[in-house]
Order: structure tokens, then C-alpha cells, then sequence
């Protein structure tokens, strides 16, 4: 039997309003304003939570801020029409593509992820 663990989250970033204080506000993008916490040329897992802190969807990226803004922007988003849904986004830093694969589908199905399809080995009741 193999045994994997998923490694703890290296950022995890909340919605959240900006203090009114700041000099230069940072436009929100779905209410996450703290987007620049996350590395930019880093890759890595992607996982995106709700409130009461059910996985809504994992996924993996090359680039993890990058990826994260295209989920809360474009229109090809598995979480387009859930957006509103997500209130936590954690990251977790693997370089290595083949590591990256192998813990997303993992993630998948052992959190039960809400909105991924594929790679998905358990039935959604």
C-alpha cells in the first residue's frame, strides 16, 4: 500500500476588507486582497475553500498566482458560476510536475473536492 501525506499549506490567504488606512489600496479580485502572498513563479497545489471549510476545488499550476487569478476571473473555471462560494484559498509549493499530479488527484478524491470532474474515482452523492 502506498502512503501519501499531504503536506501543509505554505500560504493561506482569507477574504477579507482592506484597512482604509493603507496608502495605495490593492484592488480585490473576489474579495482577496492579499493575492501577492502567494509566489508568483512558484509551482504547486491550489486548494479553494468554502466557509464551513469544505475543499471546493483542487488543482495544480506551474505558476500559482497566475493560475489562482485565472480561476477568479476567466470564464473556463470549473469555480465560474461558485465563485462567490469561496472564502480560503491555500497553497502548497511543489516544484516537481509529477509530485504536483500525483497530490492533486489524491486531494481529490480523499477531501472529496465539490467541483472537479475529472480525475475523480468516487461517486458524488
Amino acid at each position: 500500500m502506498i502512503s501519501i501525506t499531504i503536506p501543509q499549506p505554505d500560504v493561506t490567504i482569507e477574504q477579507r476588507q482592506q484597512k482604509s488606512n493603507v496608502e495605495v489600496p490593492i484592488k480585490p479580485i473576489n474579495g482577496f486582497v492579499d493575492l501577492h502572498e502567494i509566489p508568483r513563479d512558484k509551482g504547486g497545489l491550489i486548494l479553494f475553500y468554502n466557509k464551513r471549510d469544505e475543499l471546493l476545488l483542487a488543482g495544480k499550476a506551474r505558476k500559482l498566482r497566475q493560475r489562482v487569478k485565472k480561476h477568479l476571473e476567466d470564464n473556463v473555471s470549473p469555480l465560474k458560476n461558485h465563485r462567490d462560494e469561496v472564502v480560503k484559498i491555500s497553497v502548497i509549493i511543489v516544484e516537481d510536475a509529477m509530485e504536483r499530479e500525483i497530490y492533486e488527484t489524491y486531494i481529490i478524491n480523499t477531501m472529496r473536492a465539490k467541483y472537479n470532474t475529472e480525475k475523480v474515482f468516487f461517486e458524488n452523492n
